[in-house]
């Protein structure tokens, strides 16, 4: 008979070194109710064949901090358990070995000098001090890490599963998970071959075979099994034990000491996909055979590297299968199709380096329903519907492999995969110059190309080929007019008898407005941090329309339906692929659209902030006077069957008022000069709307209960430990991208979240938060003395705090 409980609060499915370091730290919690199941043995999966090479520098801060959590963990773990982790701080190299590179390298730099981490910059001679068996006649220069390590996988999975055991986790090996229940939306239980077993809560870590799990209950995991290899050489004279982990971008490869001798693997521009077994068969300390044709061209690169490498002994060559994801980040939290769901897998083969902080963060959102912090850069609600074809994800997946040693170019655009999901104009727009990005599978336009300029992003650390075009757009909105194709956003209906209710609760604005209001609106956490960013239309009395960011759709989404509170009439439906969306901006839009509707559409039969349905050229559309862009204009929302003859009449309304075709870095560089936020760059769940500059945007004057009005009330009594502030550089010769360090009278106080060029105001603009754990305020912000490091070097910045364009919203309410 089974020794299986019948049921229990967590259950992990994965032993793995996530479920260990998942299961460790719900005993530090004091959460002992808690059973891992694992398939085979502990570590017999994708674990004990990783490189364990330990980086933590990462383009997003929490991320960064994410992995120095792990860092800082198996530094005491061994101690702890008295189980050897194999866990040293041998420092990290990372080498540039062209001008570019070199550029990009420097960029990180300064990205850890504002996440707080140590990087030093060195010259090819320094660099070959710390790794004396390479050769450096190609190398520009080179960072290094101190703080970066190594460690042996399989050993400090068993440290995290003995800690995890000492709090009272209990692990059950040889055990197959042959479904899981679900009922009313809910997950009930798992079944086993071995019985079925009641869980609160469960937490899917089964790596590689996750897709699977996942798909048990309904979950969508996007993720694919990719072949990896790397080889172990014998001793090599000459390394020594505490030689730094390297990795040579350039030549696609990475180094660490083992046993004084080298591990040297690489992403190869090819790479090749595993299909796997499944979930419920062994693949228990199993590798793939050797596939040393694919390896050749590592080989002979890594020979340029490390001449001795020619003779050297080969001790074991391994080709294992890694769960990847298609945007080479790994996936953690709530699953949104399904309650009660939680997952933490596909690490891209950097799950050792990830695995202490997932672990932690994963543990908090199963114990306490969210993340200690913002983890929106690996949050699985990221993904749209595009991911649920495997075709798709294996597509993407294998790029995104490809590219993790390419240069990581600003704007860089995925290509693999496309066109998905296209607007109705996508044909008209192509043929008239789009250069299109893509979204969660929409192709978006996000440029457009002039005579005599190619349709085709060309990337690089200057100014970029579109920057003139996105300028010309850029002014066409100020002067004239421009028609944004932004039929991606995603759209929702919340109705109900209780919609009004519903929505009072979950957003921080009043939304309790007359029909035909519109409302800009933030949506809290308990903490009084941003979940989410939007636009709220009262459509009819018992009927909202919701319109929010493309890439946040399954985020927004799953935030709303779960805090409807229980047993009020309210229902959300998704509307995105339901209506287009054509947005007019410009001071002459007005007449534009007078050419074509009958409507009043003047400030007062149609004042800004309102919302209705007009008549255009036969259609009904649902049209909306608000602005990302700080201008005059709509939104169209516009049945899909219309979208083409309502662009074709604004077009031959405008022309001869100066409408022009638009993108959405033009978007980007108007919303910079007019102060507005994007969630994701400056706001997110860390930051309050008072930190934000967006408490006139909360009803705290109105007796109104919302979530997270108590931490927002709390908070306005205290001094804010950061505010955010804008910030410009006057010298054209400065590329502001983001992540720039920002320094107050010379002390390091934050960074920039995301940054431009403003073409109306001729200067680069970024937007970040001062921070003080003092307290700031807004004379302490515009007191100060301000740079900015870009690229290693300190450049002078001139602060704001209100808009630079506009700043008294008269174009807008024009």
């Amino acid at each position: 008979m089974s020794d299986l409980p019948s049921s229990v609060k967590i259950l992990i499915i994965g032993g793995g070194i996530v479920g260990c370091s998942t299961a460790y730290h719900l005993a530090k919690m004091g959460l002992s109710d808690v059973l891992v199941l694992e398939r085979g043995k502990l570590t017999s999966g994708s674990t004990w064949h990783a490189a364990g090479l330990v980086g933590q520098l990462r383009t997003n801060a929490n991320i960064t901090q994410l992995l120095g959590y792990s860092v800082a963990l198996y530094d005491r773990l061994e101690q702890e358990t008295g189980l050897a982790t194999g866990w040293k701080r041998n420092g990290g190299l990372r080498l540039a070995c062209n001008r570019e590179r070199w550029t990009e390298v420097k960029r990180q730099a300064t990205t850890a000098t504002s996440f707080g981490l140590e990087m030093q910059l060195l010259t090819p001679k320094e660099a070959q001090d710390l790794w004396p068996l390479m050769q450096v006649d190609d190398v520009v220069g080179a960072a290094f890490l101190p703080t970066d390590g190594q460690a042996s996988p399989s050993d400090i999975s068993q440290s995290l599963a003995r800690g995890a055991r000492n709090g009272g986790v209990t692990f059950k090996e040889g055990v197959t998970v042959t479904g899981i229940e679900v009922e009313g939306g809910v997950a009930r239980a798992v079944l086993t071959d071995q019985g079925r077993i009641e869980a609160g809560k469960i937490v899917i870590c089964a790596g590689q075979w996750s897709r699977e799990i996942g798909a048990m209950a309904g979950v969508n995991i996007p993720l694919v099994s990719m072949q990896h290899q790397y080889l172990i050489t014998e001793r090599i004279e000459g390394v020594a034990s505490n030689l730094p982990t390297l990795r040579d971008p350039d030549r696609l490869t990475y180094w660490k000491e083992e046993v004084g001798g080298l591990v040297m693997g690489g992403y190869e521009p090819n790479p090749k996909p595993w299909a796997h077994t499944k979930a419920t068969e062994k693949f228990e300390f199993q590798l793939l055979d050797n596939d040393l044709d694919h390896f050749e061209p590592l080989m002979e690169l890594a020979i340029g590297r490390v001449p001795a490498m020619e003779n050297a002994g080969i001790k074991q060559f391994i080709n294992g299968p890694e769960s990847f994801t298609p945007d080479g980040n790994f996936i953690l939290g709530a699953a949104p199709e399904v309650k009660g769901i939680y997952v933490g897998c596909g690490f891209n083969a950097f799950g050792i380096a990830s695995g202490g902080g997932a672990g932690m963060a994963l543990a908090e959102w199963v114990a306490k329903g969210e993340p200690p912090y913002d983890l929106w850069a690996v949050d699985i609600r990221r993904f749209g519907n595009n991911t649920l074809d495997t075709s798709w994800v294996r597509q993407r997946t294998m790029e995104a492999y490809a590219k993790h040693y390419t240069m990581a170019w600003p704007f860089e655009e995925y290509q693999s995969g496309r066109p998905l999901r296209r607007s109705p104009l996508y044909d008209r727009l192509k043929a008239q110059g789009a250069v299109f990005g893509e979204k969660l599978g929409w192709e978006r336009p996000n440029w457009f190309a002039g005579p005599g300029e190619e349709a085709k992003d060309i990337y690089s650390y200057g100014r970029q080929n579109w920057f003139k075009a996105v300028g010309r757009e850029h002014r066409a909105c100020r002067e004239a007019a421009v028609v944004f194709d932004q039929t991606s956003f995603a759209k929702f209906s919340l109705t109900g008898r209780d919609a009004e209710a519903a929505l009072s609760w979950i957003c921080a604005n009043d939304v309790a407005k007359p029909v035909s209001s519109l409302v800009y609106t933030q949506m809290l956490n308990r903490q009084g941090g941003i979940e989410a960013d939007l636009t709220v239309a009262r459509a009819g009395p018992d009927t909202y329309y919701i319109v929010t960011g493309t890439g946040f759709a399954s985020h927004d989404r799953d935030w709303i339906a779960r805090n409807i509170p229980v047993g009020l009439d309210a229902r959300l439906t998704d509307m995105t692929s339901k209506n287009a969306v054509l947005v007019l901006m410009g001071p002459e839009a007005r007449e534009i659209l007078a050419r074509l509707t009958e409507d009043d559409i003047s400030n007062t039969g149609f004042p800004f902030g309102t919302c209705r349905f007009i008549d255009i050229s036969g259609a009904r559309v649902f049209a909306m006077r608000v602005t990302y862009v700080g201008e005059l204009g709509w939104e169209l929302h516009i049945p899909v069957e219309f979208a083409a003859t309502v662009y074709d009449a604004l077009m031959e309304a405008g022309g001869p008022l100066g409408l022009v075709n638009a993108g959405y870095r033009a978007i980007e560089s108007l919303r910079l000069e007019k102060g507005y936020r994007a969630w994701g760059g400056e706001i997110g769940p860390d930051h309050s709307p008072l930190m934000a500059g967006l408490g006139w945007a909360a009803k705290l004057k109105k007796n109104i209960p919302f979530l997270g009005r108590e931490a927002l009330v709390e908070q306005a009594g205290k001094p804010l430990p950061r505010l955010l502030a804008g910030f410009t550089v006057a010298d054209a010769g400065v590329i502001l991208l983001g992540r720039e360090t920002i320094y107050r009278n010379g002390q390091r106080c934050g960074w920039l979240a995301s940054a431009g060029y403003g073409y109306t105001l001729g200067k680069n603009i970024g937007y970040g938060y001062v921070r003080d754990p003092a307290g700031v305020d807004r004379d302490y912000v515009l007191s100060g003395s301000y740079e900015l490091e870009v690229a290693t070097e300190r450049v002078k910045a001139e602060v704001f705090l209100e808009p630079l364009y506009d700043p008294r919203m008269e174009r807008v309410k024009a």
